[in-house]
Parts: C-alpha cells; structure tokens; sequence
C-alpha cells in the first residue's frame, strides 16, 4: 500500500504557497507514495484543485490527515491540526519551533516527527533540498523592483530628447543568496551597483555580478555561513566606511539575517538623515526587527530624507514559482527519508540528525534559541 503523503493547505494570514506543486505528481509516485491534499491548498498558487489530476482532494483536515504517514507544510500547522495528525507521522516544513514552544510540546506528546527544512546543514549534498536559499533567491529578484516602484526616478541611465538621466546608484547590505540575486537584478534594469558584507570573500561573488565591492578592513566570518557579531571597534570602522556609500545611494536594500536571532542593525539613523531626498530602503529583514533604525515591520515610512519600505509577505508574492522551488527542495527531501516504499530515518546522516528536532516522543535536537519578540515564521535571506 502506498505512503500517504498529506499537503496542508497554509493558516497564516498572507500565506499564499503550497508546499507540493502538480508536476512533482510522478516523481512522488516512483517512491511509493501518493499525495492527498487539502481542498484549495494551491489555489493561490496558481494551481487549482483539478491540476494535481493523481491526488486525492480532502474536503476537511480530518480526512486529509487520516492515515496520512508523512505532513508536508510551508509554516508550522496550528494546534488543531497537530491534534488531527496520526501519532508516529513525519511532518516536514519550516517550522522555527523555538517560536512556539507549545507547539514543541504537543509534538512530542503525540509522538510525531518533526523535521525542521530551515535546519538542514547548508553543505554540498544539501544544496537540493535548501529552501532558505530557494525563497530567497526569489526574495532577492524581487527587492530591486519593489524599491524601484517607490523610488521617483528611473534605474537605468536614459538618453532623451532633451537630455540624458544618470543611472540610480543601488546599493545591496548583506551578500547572501538573496543579496547577491539582488545585485544581479538592479544590474540587469541598468543601475550602477556596490555590494557590502562583513565577510570578505563575498568579494569576489559580487564582482561576478557586476558590483563594486566595499572594503572596509573587517572580517566577520562565522559559523554556518552566517557572519559573527562585530565588536564595538568593528563596529566603528565599518559604520565610517560605509556612510559615505550609504549617502550617495539612491536605493538600499539590506538583507542581512540569521535564524533565531534579531536582525543586526546595519543602518542608524544618522546615515539615514545624511542621505538623498526621495532615496529608498527596502528592509528584508523586517521580520525579524529589520537592519535599519526606524524599521517598522509591514509598513513603508518616511524616515527623514528616505522611505523605508519593510515588506513582511515579500516571498508570497512570487507565490507560484516559490512553491514550485519549495515542493522541489520537499521532493529532495523525501528522496532522502523515503526508502523502499517506507519512511527511515537514518540519524547516522547529518541532513536528518541535523534537522528533525521532535522523534519518537523526545526532543532530539533543540531548536535555535528563542527568537526576538513579535517574529513570525521567517527565511533566512542572508
């Protein structure tokens, strides 16, 4: 008999992805399962109900969870639905358990398997199946167009009739996946780029882009690909060398992000009150407290001379291509858990040990810290 794989149609507010996309069908088929899915759950997606023509479609959570083996989500399900799951089930998704130590709890008193996506280790063989750097990819496309709508001149430099426009300078704090993408991006529409990281060999990623590289003497590698805090000195150093740059950008976009932890400010005030009338931010960050002094997570102000523009839902409006790179990087985690028409986990593997934080009633791997007050569910866009 085949697996029973369960896709949840998404609770929170501005959710629009779906955690399995039609064309995966097969592909799910050839490892013994067979998907059933919550009435609606692509829809805002861009995938009806009749497109995943071999699925079967549950008209309520009961039904969809009913014998359901393995739990595919986007965020962490609700209470409720934990209730609804089957004791023993595997459930799979984003799922920032330090958040909502309740939820941590009832997973383990139902002796259900939770296997945290933001917590496989970020190496090589893990590259298929990391939703951090899929979501933020797409983040990244987007930042430049939506600070590009916000700002009251052109990117690229245009010659008219009547004269010619300068390029818009942009400049890009933090060069992760979703910095880098953004890069390219602001590049491709004809803007003059600049990219900074505390981490010097992003150097040499951003000049692949097009971008200058900003030097400023500080090395702040740290573990996991994330960079480490800076001491005070550092901290000095880098806001002198970088006030300047930041007065003479037209547009900013920051990106800079960890898991688990507050947003590190990388704009104060006093760069922003230097900079031009009618300049933009576009904060990446803001879910988790932002990198700019004034942030205000969800809103778009004026804070002096510039416009902060702090989107909290940035990723669900791409909602169709990220479920597609999302299911993608679910498909390659089931390649992985999924052998001989079974779920085996084996802890001897690092991309499980790593990443399933709840299994067999205990808590396994503890997750991250707590996280800063009023965060919510969150890429990593570092």
């Amino acid at each position: 008999m085949a697996i029973k794989i369960a896709v949840l149609k998404e609770h929170l507010a501005g959710e629009r992805r779906v955690a399995m996309i039609p064309s995966l069908q097969a592909r799910i088929a050839k490892l013994g399962a067979r998907l059933s899915l919550r009435s609606g759950a692509g829809l805002e997606a861009g995938f009806s109900d009749t497109s995943y023509e071999a699925a079967d479609i549950a008209s309520s959570d009961a039904e969809l969870l009913a014998n359901a083996q393995v739990v595919l989500a986007v965020h962490a399900p609700s209470a409720e639905i934990v209730a609804s799951m089957q004791p023993g089930s595997l459930l799979i998704g984003l799922l920032y358990l330090e958040q909502t130590p309740e939820l941590l709890e009832q997973l383990c008193q139902r002796r259900i398997t939770a296997y945290a996506v933001e917590r496989i280790p970020r190496v090589s063989r893990a590259q298929a199946m990391d939703a951090l750097s899929s979501q933020a990819t797409l983040v990244g496309y987007l930042a430049p167009l939506l600070g590009a709508l916000e700002l009251p001149r052109i990117l690229p430099m245009m010659t008219t009739a009547v004269g010619s426009l300068r390029a818009a300078r942009v400049l890009v704090m933090g060069l992760g996946v979703a910095g880098l993408q953004a890069l390219a991006t602001a590049r491709r529409l004809g803007a003059v780029t600049e990219g900074y990281d505390v981490r010097p060999e992003t150097k040499e990623q951003a000049q692949s882009v097009g971008a200058r590289f900003i030097e400023t003497g500080v090395d702040a590698r740290g573990e996991g690909g994330y960079a480490r805090a800076l001491t005070a000195e550092e901290q000095a150093a880098t806001h002198a060398a970088l006030t300047e740059h930041i007065a003479q950008a037209d547009l900013i976009i920051t990106t800079a992000n960890v898991p688990g932890r507050a947003a590190p400010r990388l704009i104060d005030r006093s760069q922003i009150d230097r900079m031009k009338v009618g300049s933009v931010i576009v904060d990446l960050a803001a879910e988790s407290g932002g990198n700019c002094e004034g942030t205000v997570p969800g809103q778009t102000i004026q804070v002096g001379p510039a416009k902060i523009v702090a989107p909290m839902d940035l990723i669900s409006r791409l909602a169709q291509h990220a479920s597609e790179l999302y299911a993608k990087n679910l498909a390659a985690i089931l390649d992985l858990v999924l052998v001989d028409g079974a779920v085996k986990l084996d802890f001897a593997d690092e991309l499980i040990a790593g990443a399933v934080v709840t299994h067999d009633g205990n808590i396994v791997s503890p997750p991250h810290g707590p996280a800063p007050a009023g965060t919510s569910s969150k890429e990593a866009y570092a």
